[in-house]
């Protein structure tokens, strides 16, 4: 039978960032260092195959510090831990390496520095995500409050309305936050934001890419976990930017082909936590079911690094 046509639009930058990519050498450069077990705190990034992966070379991977042994290394997730979880380690004399991307940490950086200047914060973020709990808990209980949504800034009750800075977490939909920005700003008019834009390049330029594709694809697949906030918010701007129907795939036995049914233009983007070997899993899928034109979609190009932590660098 011949094979439908399909136009196949692949955004680029999409898959790993920079802080994903160095979370991962940690974990791999710890095994290789100081041999299997190696605890990790939390999922080092939100990809279960990412994961699986890591498990199988040595990786054990908990929830909480009281799960892991004092004698054995434990590393802290990319998503960042709140200050008491490197304290409770250090009082344990575990060996420990903190896998925190540099833009996260950044943000924590900031909102002690704000705190230290007598501001109360006001986090723009999601509730309950390993993120969101890290920078909140780098200050005590009370000196950051958290909005999801502009309709949370009416009920916000600081402190002092006069000394106020907000932050944000560094995945979210940058035309969403902009609102939340937009109504903290209208009700706490001397509120201070980041000198620097919180939300991270690599979530800035995915979102991009889609919204440069979307007018133009019949449907939109979002390589990446259900529970990768950046993902999930790639998913969202792309209906936003007019593709109705966008899922989000964690890889190709997830497609929902039934969908797409009858589409000749398909994007394809992923999580900055997804791995290429899944979005070339995704496209080998297609091009089993369809004649397919690769097109390139880029809106950025990306060359940032980070260094791994100088202990992974010594000498055992």
């Amino acid at each position: 039978m011949t094979k439908p046509p399909l136009t196949l639009r692949l955004a680029a930058p999409r898959g790993f960032c920079a802080g994903v990519d160095r979370a991962i050498k940690i974990v791999e450069m710890a095994i290789e260092k100081w041999g299997p077990p190696v605890y990790v705190r939390h999922e080092i990034v939100h990809n279960r195959y990412v994961v699986d992966g890591l498990r199988a070379k040595g990786a054990v991977f908990v929830e909480e510090l009281d799960e892991a042994p004092d004698d054995r290394p434990v590393i802290f997730s990319a998503h960042g831990v709140p200050k008491a979880i490197p304290a409770e380690a250090a009082r344990r004399e575990m060996i420990y390496v903190d896998a925190t991307c540099p833009l996260v940490s950044k943000v924590h950086i900031e909102a002690e520095r704000h705190s230290q200047n007598g501001l109360q914060m006001v986090m723009i973020g999601h509730a309950g995500h390993p993120e969101t709990l890290g920078t909140m808990g780098q200050l005590p209980p009370g000196e950051v409050l958290l909005v999801e949504t502009p309709a949370d800034v009416a009920g916000l009750e600081p402190r002092d309305p006069e000394k106020l800075a907000f932050i944000t977490q560094t995945t979210l939909s940058v035309d969403d936050t902009a609102d939340i920005v937009a109504a903290l700003r209208a009700r706490f008019p001397s509120i201070i934001g980041p000198h620097k834009e919180d939300i991270c390049y690599a979530t800035t330029n995915r979102q991009a890419a889609v919204k440069a594709m979307a007018g133009g694809i019949d449907a939109l697949l979002v390589v990446g976990a259900p529970n990768s906030s950046n993902s999930k918010r790639l998913v969202e701007v792309g209906r936003k930017a007019g593709c109705t129907h966008a899922q989000l795939v964690q890889r190709a036995t997830d497609i929902d082909w039934r969908s797409l049914d009858g589409m000749r233009a398909l994007g394809v983007t992923a999580g900055a936590s997804a791995p290429e070997v899944l979005i070339d899993e995704v496209i080998a899928a297609l091009r089993e079911r369809y004649d397919v034109t690769l097109d390139f979609v880029e809106t950025a190009q990306e060359n940032v690094e980070f260094k791994v932590p100088r202990v992974l660098r010594e000498p055992a």
